[in-house]
Protein backbone atom coordinates (compact mmCIF):
# COMPACT_ATOMS: atom_id res chain seq x y z
CA UNK A 1 0.00 0.00 0.00
CA UNK A 2 1.56 3.32 -1.21
CA UNK A 3 2.43 5.90 1.86
CA UNK A 4 -0.12 8.54 0.38
CA UNK A 5 -3.13 5.74 -0.07
CA UNK A 6 -6.05 7.25 2.13
CA UNK A 7 -4.98 10.33 2.53
CA UNK A 8 -6.51 12.27 -0.75
CA UNK A 9 -10.43 10.45 0.80
CA UNK A 10 -9.81 13.97 3.24
CA UNK A 11 -9.64 17.82 1.98
CA UNK A 12 -8.85 18.73 5.52
CA UNK A 13 -6.03 15.51 6.29
CA UNK A 14 -2.41 15.92 5.61
CA UNK A 15 -0.30 13.14 4.27
CA UNK A 16 3.03 12.62 5.94
CA UNK A 17 4.64 14.35 3.09
CA UNK A 18 2.78 17.46 3.97
CA UNK A 19 0.37 17.70 1.01
CA UNK A 20 -2.95 18.10 0.63
CA UNK A 21 -4.70 15.78 -1.93
CA UNK A 22 -7.93 17.15 -2.62
CA UNK A 23 -6.78 20.66 -3.22
CA UNK A 24 -3.93 19.44 -5.87
CA UNK A 25 -7.08 17.37 -7.23
CA UNK A 26 -8.71 21.01 -7.62
CA UNK A 27 -5.47 21.84 -9.56
CA UNK A 28 -5.60 19.31 -11.94
CA UNK A 29 -9.55 19.65 -12.65
CA UNK A 30 -8.12 23.34 -14.05
CA UNK A 31 -5.71 22.30 -16.42
CA UNK A 32 -8.01 18.87 -17.30
CA UNK A 33 -10.75 21.50 -18.90
CA UNK A 34 -9.03 21.78 -22.02
CA UNK A 35 -8.97 25.74 -22.16
CA UNK A 36 -6.25 28.17 -21.53
CA UNK A 37 -6.49 31.65 -20.42
CA UNK A 38 -3.68 34.54 -20.76
CA UNK A 39 -3.62 37.50 -18.88
CA UNK A 40 -1.90 40.79 -19.37
CA UNK A 41 -1.09 44.01 -17.67
CA UNK A 42 0.00 46.76 -19.87
CA UNK A 43 0.92 50.88 -18.80
CA UNK A 44 -2.63 51.96 -19.40
CA UNK A 45 -4.65 48.69 -19.78
CA UNK A 46 -5.13 45.07 -19.21
CA UNK A 47 -6.49 42.06 -21.22
CA UNK A 48 -7.64 39.02 -20.59
CA UNK A 49 -8.03 36.47 -23.11
CA UNK A 50 -9.92 33.05 -23.30
CA UNK A 51 -10.57 30.20 -26.03
CA UNK A 52 -13.97 29.93 -26.73
CA UNK A 53 -14.89 26.33 -27.51
CA UNK A 54 -18.39 25.09 -28.41
CA UNK A 55 -18.99 21.64 -27.85
CA UNK A 56 -22.15 20.68 -29.52
CA UNK A 57 -23.30 22.32 -32.98
CA UNK A 58 -27.06 22.60 -31.40
CA UNK A 59 -25.73 25.01 -28.81
CA UNK A 60 -26.35 28.57 -28.86
CA UNK A 61 -22.53 30.07 -28.91
CA UNK A 62 -23.25 33.53 -27.71
CA UNK A 63 -24.49 31.53 -24.48
CA UNK A 64 -21.00 29.93 -24.29
CA UNK A 65 -18.63 32.42 -22.36
CA UNK A 66 -15.87 31.72 -19.52
CA UNK A 67 -15.18 36.51 -18.66
CA UNK A 68 -17.37 37.87 -16.57
CA UNK A 69 -17.62 41.13 -15.52
CA UNK A 70 -17.96 41.80 -11.72
CA UNK A 71 -18.18 45.77 -11.19
CA UNK A 72 -18.09 48.44 -13.53
CA UNK A 73 -13.84 48.62 -13.60
CA UNK A 74 -13.22 44.68 -12.64
CA UNK A 75 -13.70 41.73 -14.65
CA UNK A 76 -12.61 38.07 -14.36
CA UNK A 77 -11.93 35.21 -16.69
CA UNK A 78 -12.71 31.72 -15.42
CA UNK A 79 -10.11 28.75 -15.90
CA UNK A 80 -11.98 25.24 -15.27
CA UNK A 81 -14.92 23.72 -14.06
CA UNK A 82 -17.81 25.58 -15.44
CA UNK A 83 -20.05 25.62 -12.68
CA UNK A 84 -17.21 26.28 -10.61
CA UNK A 85 -16.88 29.18 -12.25
CA UNK A 86 -20.18 30.48 -12.12
CA UNK A 87 -20.64 29.99 -8.05
CA UNK A 88 -17.46 31.74 -7.51
CA UNK A 89 -18.32 34.90 -9.87
CA UNK A 90 -22.01 35.28 -8.09
CA UNK A 91 -19.68 35.06 -4.87
CA UNK A 92 -17.46 37.74 -6.31
CA UNK A 93 -19.79 40.23 -8.05
CA UNK A 94 -21.73 39.62 -4.29
CA UNK A 95 -18.66 40.65 -2.49
CA UNK A 96 -18.16 43.76 -4.59
CA UNK A 97 -21.90 45.10 -3.94
CA UNK A 98 -21.42 44.44 -0.16
CA UNK A 99 -18.23 46.47 -0.20
CA UNK A 100 -20.28 49.21 -2.30
CA UNK A 101 -23.12 49.33 -0.05
CA UNK A 102 -21.05 49.51 3.47
CA UNK A 103 -18.36 51.85 2.52
CA UNK A 104 -20.02 54.06 -0.64
CA UNK A 105 -17.22 53.24 -3.72
CA UNK A 106 -16.59 50.61 -5.71
CA UNK A 107 -14.28 47.85 -4.18
CA UNK A 108 -10.83 48.08 -5.63
CA UNK A 109 -9.59 45.02 -7.33
CA UNK A 110 -6.99 43.68 -4.96
CA UNK A 111 -9.21 44.13 -2.10
CA UNK A 112 -11.97 42.16 -4.36
CA UNK A 113 -8.71 39.42 -5.35
CA UNK A 114 -7.70 39.18 -1.33
CA UNK A 115 -11.42 38.69 -0.77
CA UNK A 116 -12.07 35.73 -2.97
CA UNK A 117 -8.35 34.37 -2.30
CA UNK A 118 -9.70 33.90 1.48
CA UNK A 119 -13.09 32.38 0.69
CA UNK A 120 -11.14 29.56 -1.65
CA UNK A 121 -8.59 29.19 1.69
CA UNK A 122 -11.59 28.55 3.94
CA UNK A 123 -12.80 26.02 1.19
CA UNK A 124 -9.62 23.71 1.97
CA UNK A 125 -10.19 23.64 5.99
CA UNK A 126 -13.57 22.32 6.47
CA UNK A 127 -14.51 18.81 5.32
CA UNK A 128 -18.48 20.06 4.80
CA UNK A 129 -16.84 22.30 1.47
CA UNK A 130 -14.48 21.05 -1.20
CA UNK A 131 -11.95 23.31 -3.39
CA UNK A 132 -13.81 24.76 -5.73
CA UNK A 133 -11.61 23.78 -9.68
CA UNK A 134 -11.56 27.17 -10.95
CA UNK A 135 -8.90 29.56 -11.27
CA UNK A 136 -9.75 33.31 -11.35
CA UNK A 137 -7.81 36.00 -13.68
CA UNK A 138 -9.31 38.98 -12.29
CA UNK A 139 -8.36 42.30 -13.88
CA UNK A 140 -9.23 45.98 -12.62
CA UNK A 141 -8.53 49.52 -13.05
CA UNK A 142 -7.78 50.99 -9.60
CA UNK A 143 -7.94 54.85 -8.80
CA UNK A 144 -4.33 55.04 -7.40
CA UNK A 145 -2.00 51.98 -8.93
CA UNK A 146 -3.96 52.27 -12.54
CA UNK A 147 -4.69 48.54 -14.16
CA UNK A 148 -4.52 45.00 -11.90
CA UNK A 149 -4.16 41.88 -12.71
CA UNK A 150 -4.67 38.97 -10.47
CA UNK A 151 -5.01 35.11 -10.09
CA UNK A 152 -6.44 33.54 -7.50
CA UNK A 153 -5.93 29.41 -7.52
CA UNK A 154 -7.70 26.73 -5.51
CA UNK A 155 -5.72 26.61 -2.58
CA UNK A 156 -6.49 30.29 -1.66
CA UNK A 157 -3.21 32.03 -3.19
CA UNK A 158 -3.45 34.93 -5.09
CA UNK A 159 -0.92 37.40 -6.23
CA UNK A 160 -0.21 40.67 -8.86
CA UNK A 161 1.29 40.11 -12.05
CA UNK A 162 2.38 41.65 -14.88
CA UNK A 163 1.59 38.59 -17.61
CA UNK A 164 -0.01 34.97 -16.38
CA UNK A 165 -1.87 32.12 -17.66
CA UNK A 166 -4.20 29.79 -16.33
CA UNK A 167 -5.17 25.86 -17.50
CA UNK A 168 -4.28 23.51 -20.31
CA UNK A 169 -1.42 25.24 -21.58
CA UNK A 170 -0.33 27.29 -18.49
CA UNK A 171 3.59 26.13 -18.51
CA UNK A 172 4.15 27.13 -22.33
CA UNK A 173 1.84 30.04 -22.59
CA UNK A 174 3.63 31.82 -19.41
CA UNK A 175 7.10 30.74 -21.14
CA UNK A 176 5.87 32.27 -24.43
CA UNK A 177 5.14 35.66 -21.87
CA UNK A 178 8.39 35.87 -19.90
CA UNK A 179 10.39 35.87 -23.12
CA UNK A 180 8.19 38.59 -24.95
CA UNK A 181 8.30 40.62 -22.26
CA UNK A 182 12.00 40.32 -21.67
CA UNK A 183 12.08 42.54 -24.78
CA UNK A 184 9.47 44.89 -24.78
CA UNK A 185 8.67 46.35 -21.25
CA UNK A 186 5.44 48.69 -21.45
CA UNK A 187 2.62 47.55 -23.98
CA UNK A 188 -0.42 49.62 -24.76
CA UNK A 189 -3.40 48.67 -24.92
CA UNK A 190 -3.06 47.61 -28.58
CA UNK A 191 -0.05 45.57 -27.87
CA UNK A 192 -1.22 44.18 -24.87
CA UNK A 193 -4.33 42.55 -26.58
CA UNK A 194 -2.16 41.54 -29.14
CA UNK A 195 0.15 39.94 -27.09
CA UNK A 196 -2.29 37.95 -25.26
CA UNK A 197 -3.63 36.79 -28.55
CA UNK A 198 -0.77 35.76 -30.05
CA UNK A 199 0.41 33.62 -26.88
CA UNK A 200 -2.69 32.07 -26.95
CA UNK A 201 -2.43 31.67 -30.89
CA UNK A 202 1.61 30.05 -30.65
CA UNK A 203 1.03 27.83 -27.24
CA UNK A 204 -1.90 26.04 -29.08
CA UNK A 205 -0.11 26.30 -32.70
CA UNK A 206 -3.49 27.33 -34.55
CA UNK A 207 -5.09 30.42 -36.23
CA UNK A 208 -8.44 31.89 -34.53
CA UNK A 209 -11.37 33.12 -36.20
CA UNK A 210 -12.75 36.11 -34.17
CA UNK A 211 -15.71 33.76 -32.98
CA UNK A 212 -13.38 31.08 -31.19
CA UNK A 213 -11.79 33.66 -28.64
CA UNK A 214 -12.98 36.14 -25.98
CA UNK A 215 -11.21 39.26 -24.96
CA UNK A 216 -11.95 41.42 -22.43
CA UNK A 217 -10.15 45.22 -21.63
CA UNK A 218 -10.09 47.49 -18.84
CA UNK A 219 -8.03 50.97 -19.70
CA UNK A 220 -7.42 54.65 -18.80
CA UNK A 221 -8.96 55.78 -21.95
CA UNK A 222 -12.23 53.91 -21.32
CA UNK A 223 -12.45 52.36 -17.24
CA UNK A 224 -15.17 50.42 -18.30
CA UNK A 225 -14.89 46.68 -18.08
CA UNK A 226 -15.92 45.18 -21.12
CA UNK A 227 -15.58 42.40 -23.50
CA UNK A 228 -14.40 42.60 -27.15
CA UNK A 229 -17.33 42.55 -29.74
CA UNK A 230 -16.53 40.08 -32.97
CA UNK A 231 -15.62 43.00 -35.24
CA UNK A 232 -13.14 44.59 -32.85
CA UNK A 233 -11.33 40.75 -32.52
CA UNK A 234 -11.30 40.09 -36.09
CA UNK A 235 -9.24 43.58 -36.41
CA UNK A 236 -7.00 42.97 -34.14
CA UNK A 237 -6.23 39.22 -36.10
CA UNK A 238 -6.27 40.93 -38.83
CA UNK A 239 -3.20 43.33 -37.85
CA UNK A 240 -1.18 40.23 -36.28
CA UNK A 241 -1.14 38.38 -39.33
CA UNK A 242 0.02 41.93 -40.94
CA UNK A 243 2.89 42.01 -38.66
CA UNK A 244 3.91 38.63 -39.45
Amino acid sequence: MSRGAGYDRHITVFSPEGRLYQVEYAFKAISNSGITSIGVRGKDSCVIVTQRKVPDKLLDASTIRHIYPLTPKIGCVMTGLVPDARSAVSRAQREAAEFRYKFGYEIPPDMLAKRMANINQVYTQHAAMRPLGVSMILIGLDDERGPQLFKIDPAGYFVGFKATAAGAKQTESLNHLEKKLKKEKELNEEEAIELAITTLSTVLSSDFKATEIEVGVVSLRDPKFRTLEVTEIEDHLQRIVEKD
